[in-house]
């Protein structure tokens, strides 16, 4: 186990989302309106949710020092859905969908990569840094097609140095074992580890790692 795992970055977020691409691509004919997981969103909702996330993540880093969220226009599919400002024609199918992710990773990486390490984007856990803002990308793709992957049935098995990089800079008061991606699934909630229960309330700290 690296106890000093490098930061992440730019590159981690377009190597996420294509790994959770190819992932989910064998599920292309399965029921996206089948839960995702544990969620009570679909599965086709939580790609938008996803989506929509790395849009806002890098929109958030494009409004240094505004006071909140970005007031962009966002609704449910349904009564009771998730609201989401970036959605996906059904009628298009799944490989739209997974070109509506892979564009919103793209603006995400893309801010990262210009944006001054200084600037600090609104979030509800803390202001968060270009490196803040990929590791929440990162985190939110990486749990979240853990959760379509159950609901369509399909395997997904991330690369563990990027679960271990995330954790050490969004969740560095996570007990480590030597396989990252149990211990990031532990700390978002999905699952049990021995000894450890599941977690029923879980968040995750942006503060940088010079601030610590």
């Amino acid at each position: 186990m690296d106890d000093q795992p490098g930061p992440v970055t730019a590159d981690d977020v377009l190597a996420t989302v294509a790994a959770s691409v190819a992932a989910l691509r064998p599920g292309a004919g399965g029921d996206w309106s089948a839960a995702a997981g544990d969620l009570t969103w679909t599965c086709w909702e939580t790609v938008e949710h996803l989506a929509d996330d790395l849009f806002c993540y890098a929109a958030q880093l494009g409004a240094d020092g505004f006071p909140g969220y970005l007031p962009f226009e966002a609704a449910p599919r349904y009564p009771g859905g998730e609201p989401n400002t970036i959605r996906s024609d059904p009628a298009a199918g799944p490989e739209a969908l997974f070109t509506v992710l892979t564009a919103t990773a793209a603006l995400l990486a893309a801010m990262v990569r210009v944006t001054p390490p200084t600037v600090r984007a609104h979030h509800t856990f803390g202001p968060a840094d270009p490196e803040a803002s990929a590791a929440m990308g990162v985190l939110e793709t990486l749990v979240h097609t853990y959760d379509v992957a159950r609901g369509l049935g399909v395997g997904w098995a991330p690369d563990p140095a990027a679960c271990a990089r995330v954790l050490a800079r969004l969740m560095p008061e996570v007990e480590r074992t030597d396989d990252g991606w149990a211990d990031l699934l532990w700390a978002c909630g999905r699952i049990a580890l021995p000894g450890r229960p599941r977690r029923e309330r879980w968040g995750w700290d942006n503060t940088t790692r010079a601030e610590r």
